[in-house]
């Protein structure tokens, strides 16, 4: 019987689509999210956004038929979907905010809402919002139109904190920063619910990661360092590259195979 429940658990973790959520995972989810800030920004201004536009959503489909097409977890597949995620998600938020005119306020309430109306589908659907239980098509849906959501979202939140409340691109970084702080200690302090710390922390990464970058990159007269979106895009990328490499992770671990576990200890 022991042997049964190891092949099974083996079998989960094979099939298992995203990484098992350690410090790493958060470091390169925090690099991600600045570098799809800056590099849809620098694509936007030095690029035609009719080839810019276009050229992104084709990359973003292309990662995303691979990672469904594989049938586990593959870092340099899996962040190849997040960094695309990120680009395509700063490129929704800013063609709703300036394509569309619709003020950040607005644009913040309404990804905000559209996220409401997936994760609670997601739930009624499958009972569970765990990253650990990815390993069936339709929650891989889910989860990938989660994040897409929270990338947009978290833009739009960005943005408004940094424009339309004047607090500038590192002020707001140290806001969100202070918010993504609730959800580490809470989780580690005083028991915080694991699956809503992950999804409140996941949001947050990305107003911090894409303040912080902006700053970097942004003329001084726009309240940023002046190093240019460019190359804070390279710097970012190389990080993101040799961490996943070199940290890339293994695959999440079910709950029932950490119960499987904890029992066969």
């Amino acid at each position: 019987m022991k042997s049964l429940s190891v092949t099974r658990n083996q079998a989960i973790e094979i099939f298992a689509k995203v990484p098992e959520i350690t410090i790493y995972f958060w470091i390169i989810k925090l690099l991600t999210t600045g570098m799809g800030e800056v590099a849809s920004d620098y694509l936007f201004e030095n690029l035609n956004p009719f080839i810019s536009a276009p050229l992104s959503v084709l990359i973003f489909v292309a990662a995303m038929i691979l990672q469904f097409k594989v049938r586990r977890y593959i870092p340099r597949i899996y962040w190849l979907v997040v960094v695309m995620v990120s680009i395509f998600g700063t490129m929704a938020a800013d063609v709703v905010r300036v394509g569309l005119g619709t003020p950040y306020i607005v644009s913040t309430i309404f990804f905000m809402v559209a996220l409401a109306i997936v994760l609670i589908t997601w739930y009624s659907k499958e009972k569970t919002l765990s990253v650990h239980s990815i390993f069936t098509r339709r929650r891989e849906i889910f989860y990938w139109l989660t994040v897409l959501v929270t990338f947009a979202l978290g833009t739009a939140a960005g943005d408004m904190t940094a424009t339309s409340m004047h607090l500038g691109y590192f002020s707001s970084g140290l806001l969100f920063t202070g918010l993504l702080a609730i959800p580490a200690l809470g989780f580690l302090l005083f028991g915080l619910n694991e699956i809503f710390a992950f999804w409140f922390a996941y949001i947050m990464t990305r107003p911090v990661g894409a303040s912080f970058s902006d700053w970097l990159g942004a003329a001084h007269s726009h309240g940023g360092l002046g190093l240019g979106k460019g190359l804070v895009t390279l710097v970012l990328l190389i990080f993101i590259i040799l961490l996943v490499i070199f940290r890339g992770g293994s695959p999440a671990k079910s709950e029932e195979v950490k119960d499987n576990e904890e029992k066969a200890s």
